[in-house]
């Protein structure tokens, strides 16, 4: 082992040390100590010695990359996936299955308390099949040794790994995703001008569309209308130039049903990535809230909450949602499913909570972005004295954050469940109940 002088003090950018993982942490990263100084090193698990080359250092910690592995955690396995490590799309592929979930019960217990927002209580974790679970999927396109690719950006990077099967897709989604590329490689003089492809599949994999992004100019778009009668297994494509959508052929919707509810999602609508996990999410989202009182259901999608909750008798059940295809996807299936008297408010929630009477014994749903609640927000559901808080997160740290301003109002945890909604991956899903003490 060689480092900079003696002294976690001294410890210098390019030194090279070693380091026992204690624990993990949140973004894929294991945390050792140097000479008592906290030290993170990605793709690195509990149980790993390893020698890493320090990249900076901070007050308190430092950031380093592996070199070697001295010797591995005994949860540690051979990844199933050949582009690990390569790809960024999996930190946890290298890792038992059994010790994931361990490690993001873990790591989300921490995110709670570091907010000030500790949970002591059970937390049940939902498993997924670690194959062929994503519905969703961003692959960018790049043109490398002379030849197009389609994949993932590689780690810590925006190179693009040329990926020929992602264990996260189906079958029918990787041959639909070669196809493209093989295609579009007979066409060189659109390279220049492909950015990446969004490919949506039904949970039961009988259908894909997919969006095409482009730099191509809005009356450019119908020059790729030749994909129509090239590429099999895709029910609609269309061409993004800018934030506009041309759409080539076939209709831009897949389906899925979530507790008898058939919903329609629009290629550009957002809707939860693992196909298996989807409707015991939405199950559990219903179970834990209370019979009676209206249900608000905030960054609301199309409608997994608000349509089921409806469909079961809930007593008013308001959806608001700010992106239009989300909000038409949703009126639609609500229509299919003769549920009219449910309400829709296509508006920033901020906006539309200001413009809603509070009513008493209120349920509110807030499954907002990866970035959490806006404080103001936080702020006006707490002014409405809801008779329970549903969260549902897929971020750990502005969890903990919101939960600790809601705990500020009185509003304190009674139930926290996390979905492993990305299996190898280091995201993770939870729901919380809260109620006013």
């Amino acid at each position: 082992m060689t480092a900079g002088p003696s002294g976690s003090d001294r410890l210098a950018t390019g030194d090279t040390i070693e380091v026992e993982i204690e624990r993990a942490v949140y973004r894929g990263r294991g945390l050792g100590r140097h000479e008592g100084r906290v030290v993170f090193v990605p793709r690195s698990f509990p149980g790993d010695r390893v020698r890493a080359r320090v990249l900076s250092v901070h007050a308190g910690y430092a950031e380093a990359e592996a070199l070697d592995l001295v010797s591995p955690s005994p949860e540690r396995r051979r990844s199933p996936c050949p582009y690990v490590p390569r790809c960024g799309g999996c930190a946890y592929q290298e890792l038992s299955y059994a010790a994931q979930l361990r490690a993001k019960e873990a790591i989300l217990r921490e995110s709670l308390v570091r907010a000030g927002a500790a949970w002591e209580g059970p937390i049940p974790t939902h498993p997924s099949p670690e194959e062929g679970w994503r519905m969703r999927a961003s692959l960018h396109f790049a043109v490398g040794e002379g030849r197009l690719l389609l994949g993932l950006h590689q780690e810590g990077t925006r190179r693009v790994v040329d990926v020929e099967r992602c264990l996260q897709l189906s079958a029918s989604a990787n041959e639909v995703a070669r196809t493209l590329r093989a295609v579009l490689a007979g066409r060189p003089a659109l390279h220049r001008y492909l950015r990446g492809c969004d490919l949506i599949e039904s949970p039961d994999a009988g259908t894909r569309v997919a969006v095409l992004q482009t730099a191509l100019a809005p009356h450019e778009a119908p020059s790729l209308a030749f994909l129509a009668g090239e590429v099999k297994g895709l029910a609609g494509l269309g061409v993004a130039t800018g934030p506009r959508v041309h759409w080539l052929f076939g209709p831009p919707h897949v389906e899925a049903t979530a507790l008898g509810i058939v919903l329609r999602i629009h290629a550009r609508s957002f809707f939860q990535a693992n196909r298996f996990l989807y409707e015991p999410l939405a199950r559990a989202v219903l179970e834990l809230l209370p019979p009676g009182g209206r249900v608000l259901d905030l960054y609301a999608g199309v409608g997994l909450f608000a349509l089921p909750a409806a469909a079961r008798g809930a007593a008013g059940v308001v959806a608001v949602e700010k992106a239009a295809t989300a909000v038409e996807d949703a009126r639609t299936s609500a229509r299919r499913a003769g549920l009219d008297h449910v309400r829709f408010i296509r508006a920033d929630v901020g906006r539309a909570l200001s413009s809603l009477r509070p009513e008493e014994g209120e349920r509110i749903v807030l499954d907002p972005p990866r970035t959490g609640v806006e404080e103001a927000v936080i702020e006006a559901v707490a002014a409405r004295r809801p008779e329970v808080v549903l969260y549902v997160s897929c971020d750990p740290p502005t969890l903990g954050r919101d939960l600790a301003r809601l705990s500020r109002h009185g509003y304190r945890p009674d139930v926290v469940e996390a979905f492993d909604q990305f299996p190898d991956t280091f995201h993770v899903e939870t729901v919380v109940r809260l109620r006013r003490r």
